[in-house]
């Protein structure tokens, strides 16, 4: 018995040196982070920010720029930490990849991860995304922080379920001219909250000129042209959504969903080349035969 005194003495020594430098590799090794941006809630936000308006069609996003400026506020922020990479979710139709998100996919250290848009131009699919993959990373110890630029409720749960595995969430927020544009119950969920203002975002959002394609020489058109217009417009949107998007339009005949009035006109007036901004009656002609085509595939 006093024989095996020695062996076990140098069994425990051996397994105590291991010890000391696993602990000693572990205290070596960076703790790492990763950016979760809500290209909705951005695009809306930073877009009234600055140029006044949430509809994305009205402004240019040098994402590129952006990305570069989040990437070195997270390096500020988190200054023994390195980056994981930025995780980038949107919207597209039947998740396809728009030229400017497939850019956007190409950048290094950035993964664009896409939810569906329906007929609305509303993200559907985005949230249940970010909580996937925060959850994953947090249960795989991938990350010890999470920066998330977002602001809607459904997102409290992703945050509940990365800090149930220890990471740590910190939510970034951006300026609202007036109130907020965040949900107090994300607010109260999150270990910390940063806000980005007005001067952050102002070398990365431009706002795009009104078309003026009025000039000498260009003749106004005739109702039944805008009207003729109206009804292609119709026929390439059925094309692009399907015969099912008719649902959650026909409810609200003889009007148009905010979004999908500005698609008729952005596509109008760059078939006619004119613009139809303040010309009510030419409007009116433009909406009725959008919608007559529309009623034609009922």
């Amino acid at each position: 018995m006093n024989d095996d005194l020695p062996a076990l003495a140098d069994r425990i020594d051996r397994t105590n040196a291991l010890l000391t430098r696993m602990l000693a590799e572990v205290a070596k090794t960076p703790s790492t982070h990763a950016i979760f941006v809500d290209a909705g809630y951005l695009y809306a936000a930073a877009g009234r920010l600055v140029a006044g308006t949430e509809d994305r069609r009205a402004f240019d996003l040098d994402a590129e720029g952006l990305i570069e400026a989040l990437i070195d506020r997270a390096r500020s922020i988190f200054a023994d930490s390195r980056l994981l990479r930025v995780y980038w979710y949107d919207g597209a139709r039947r998740r396809i990849h728009t030229p400017e998100q497939q850019s956007i996919a190409e950048l290094p250290d950035v993964k664009v991860r896409l939810g569906n848009l329906n007929a609305n131009n509303q993200q559907k699919g985005v949230d249940s995304l970010i909580r996937t993959d925060l959850e994953s990373l947090a249960r795989h110890r991938a990350i010890s922080d999470a920066a998330l630029l977002g602001g809607d409720e459904d997102l409290v749960s992703a945050v509940e379920a990365a800090q149930g595995y220890g990471a740590r969430v910190h939510l970034w927020g951006i300026e609202a001219p007036e109130g907020r544009n965040q949900a107090d119950p994300l607010l109260w969920e999150v270990d910390s909250q940063r806000t980005l203002d007005l001067d952050f975002f102002k070398p990365y959002v431009s706002r795009r000129a009104a078309p003026a394609y009025e000039g000498p020489g260009v003749n106004r058109p005739t109702r039944e042209a805008v009207r003729f217009v109206g009804a292609q417009v119709a026929a390439k949107w059925l094309a692009a959504r399907g015969r099912e998007s008719l649902a959650e339009l026909l409810p609200g005949h003889p009007y148009l969903p905010g979004s999908v009035d500005q698609d008729l006109l952005v596509e109008a007036e760059g078939i006619l080349q004119y613009s139809l901004r303040g010309q009510a009656d030419l409007r009116r002609a433009l909406r009725d035969g959008f919608w007559e085509h529309v009623q034609t595939q009922y």
